[in-house]
C-alpha cells in the first residue's frame, strides 16, 4: 500500500483525493493546507491540519498548490524521507529542495470544482530523479490511469503550454460563442454535437487534416460578413487573428 500526504485543498487536490480514496492500495494519512474551510471538504476522510511543521511520515508527499506556492511549501518537507513530488505541468523538478528525493506526478487534465473526473482516461505525466522513485509514481499512477508516461521537465513545460492552447484557449472560443449565442437567442446545445465531431475525429486524422472552414478555403466573403457582425474590437482581433493563421499555415495569407 502507498501511504500519500496531500500538501494543498484546491481542484487538483480535491479531485486526486477522491480518485485516492477509491483505492484499496493507496492508503491518505493527511491534507495538509493554510485555508481552513477548504481543508473541511477532506476532514470525514483524512485528518487534516494546517499546520506545516507536524506533517506525517509517508512513502509519497504530494504538494498540489499554485506553482509560485510550490518552493515554499516544500521547505516544509525538508527532513521527510519520502518522496515529495509536485503535480504542477509548467514547474520544473528542481524547484524542489534537493535535498529531497524529487519527483513530479502531475496529471494532464483541467479540473472544474463539481466536475468528477473519470482518471482511467487521464494521462499521468511522471518524472523521478532515481529508478526506485520513478517506479513508486508509475505504480502510483497504473493504480488510478491507463495512460502513465515519463515525461521529462523540458518536455513537460512544452505539453503544458500545448494544452493551454487545445483547452484553456478552446474553452475561451466555446465562450464568445456561448455569448454569440445567447445574444441572438439561440441555444448554445446546438453546437455541442460540432464541438464533440471537432475533438471526436482527431482519433483518426491529425489536426492539420482535419482543419475546415472559411479561412481554410480562403473565403474571404464570408469571413468580412463574419467580422462586420462581431461587436467588440477583441472578438475582431481574436477572429482576424486565427484567421491569418489558419490561412498562412495553408498557403495563402488574408
Amino acid at each position: 500500500m502507498i501511504s500519500i500526504i496531500i500538501l494543498g485543498s484546491g481542484n487538483v487536490a480535491k479531485h486526486l483525493f477522491d480518485t485516492f480514496l477509491d483505492q484499496n492500495e493507496i492508503k491518505i494519512l493527511q491534507v495538509i493546507g493554510r485555508n481552513k474551510d477548504q481543508l473541511s471538504y477532506f476532514n470525514k476522510m483524512a485528518e487534516i491540519s494546517t499546520d506545516f511543521a507536524n506533517i506525517l511520515d509517508a512513502d509519497l508527499y504530494l504538494i498540489a498548490v499554485s506553482d509560485d506556492a510550490i518552493p515554499e511549501v516544500a521547505k516544509s518537507l525538508i527532513n521527510k524521507k519520502g518522496i515529495v513530488a509536485h503535480s504542477s505541468g509548467s514547474v520544473p523538478l528542481n524547484a524542489l529542495d534537493p535535498k529531497n528525493r524529487r519527483g513530479v506526478f502531475y496529471p494532464l487534465q483541467s479540473f472544474s470544482a463539481g466536475k468528477k473526473i473519470d482518471f482511467k482516461s487521464v494521462s499521468i505525466c511522471i518524472e523521478a530523479e532515481n529508478k526506485n522513485d520513478l517506479k513508486l509514481l508509475e505504480q502510483l499512477g497504473n493504480i488510478i490511469s491507463n495512460n502513465v508516461q515519463e515525461v521529462s521537465s523540458e518536455q513537460r513545460k512544452s505539453l503544458h503550454l500545448a494544452a493551454v492552447f487545445v483547452n484553456n484557449f478552446t474553452n475561451h472560443l466555446f465562450h464568445i460563442g456561448h455569448e454569440i449565442c445567447k445574444g441572438n437567442d439561440i441555444p448554445f446545445q446546438i453546437l455541442i454535437p460540432l464541438i464533440k465531431e471537432t475533438v471526436n475525429k482527431l482519433d483518426y486524422i491529425t489536426p492539420y487534416d482535419a482543419q475546415t472552414g472559411p479561412a481554410r478555403r480562403n473565403d474571404f466573403s464570408t469571413i468580412e460578413n463574419h467580422l462586420k457582425q462581431l461587436k467588440t474590437k477583441n472578438n475582431k482581433d481574436i477572429y482576424t487573428l486565427i484567421s491569418k493563421s489558419i490561412s498562412e499555415k495553408y498557403g495563402k495569407e488574408l
